[in-house]
């Protein structure tokens, strides 16, 4: 008893502040935090909505600017015949080809060139990693760069969507910095067993960087598939027409081909009312969320590797 009297008396345990305790003070921030997030994701979704309601309301309370949330009058003719115009369904092929080849193309690319410039043995390793990233400051110019597109033989061609788009400097970078955030002693534990460079960067930095490279090709697919201006510069065959180009002419000549589509309406002799003729409005808003929807569609099963990739590449560890 007396041995038990001696002993001290054991320290008080640290008891853990509930949780009421700990959230009355956040409480206001969380409401305030999800209140202004919830604003401003409305806000950027209200565009898109807008066209989506428009393209399938009636079309003269569109041309009239009545829609503003709701649709009215609805009906799907505006897609059947947007998605009915010449030459749309082999612009569609060649925009999806040169959005999956360019979009591997500049993977395999930015890994390559991500890893050979974390590889001290690399000759000037220094000088060609300079070489690249100046690219991203200074540039020849339109008239130079399309000289040598001429020069190569790439105008009319298709590869002329894919070969000019392969290195891009800035997810040069993204994955560069990645790689060096990954433990040193894989590479080192690869390079014991032999393997060559190749075998390295096939079999153990392609596995471990896949959230990186996840990012990357959001990036690459989303500018393959939006872009138009190539097309315009350097392709004359209507063969070669990407999507984007095509309905980018379709937006500009949208009055001609609404009244193209009504005379078409008539010569077959359907009645068209003024719910569902063509209006430049209608055209141009239907096109507008053909261009749209693939990539609202694809970008959310990327979004947890864009996010991963991000944040992980972004802090060297």
């Amino acid at each position: 008893m007396s041995a038990l009297a001696n002993d001290p008396a054991p320290a008080p345990l640290l008891r853990r502040p509930t949780k009421q305790a700990r959230s009355r003070g956040d409480r206001p921030f969380a409401v305030w935090n999800y209140a202004g997030f919830t604003l401003f994701a409305i806000l950027c979704a209200y565009p898109f909505w807008y066209l989506v309601v428009n393209s399938i309301s009636a079309n003269d309370l569109s041309a009239a600017g009545d829609i503003r949330l709701f649709p009215q009058g609805f009906h799907l003719t505006n897609y059947t015949q947007v998605l009915g115009l010449d030459g749309l369904t082999a612009a569609a092929g060649v925009s999806i080809a040169r959005t999956v080849l360019g979009t591997a193309a500049t993977v395999l690319a930015s890994a390559f060139l991500g890893f050979m410039f974390t590889q001290e043995r690399m000759w000037k390793r220094s000088l060609w990693y300079r070489l690249v990233i100046i690219t991203m400051y200074f540039n020849a110019g339109l008239i130079p760069v399309y000289v040598t597109i001429k020069t190569m033989g790439l105008t009319n061609s298709f590869w002329v969507y894919i070969l000019p788009a392969v290195v891009q400097p800035f997810n040069v970078i993204l994955v560069k910095t990645y790689i060096e955030s990954l433990p040193r002693s894989l590479q080192e534990a690869a390079e014991v067993d032999g393997a060559s460079t190749l075998r390295i960067f096939f079999s153990v930095i392609l596995p471990n960087t896949t959230p990186i490279l996840a990012t990357v090709a959001i990036f690459s697919a989303v500018a393959q598939w939006n872009s138009f201006q190539d097309t315009l510069l350097y392709i004359t065959d209507q063969k070669l027409y990407s999507l984007q180009y095509l309905l980018y002419m379709f937006i500009n000549q949208a009055s001609s081909l609404a009244q193209a589509a009504q005379n078409a309406q008539g010569n077959l002799g359907i009645i068209a009312s003024a719910a569902t003729s063509q209006t430049a409005t209608s055209i141009r808003m239907t096109v507008a969320v053909i261009v749209v929807l693939p990539i609202v569609f694809i970008y959310p099963l990327f979004q947890r590797y864009f996010v991963k990739g991000i944040m992980l590449g972004a802090v060297k560890g």
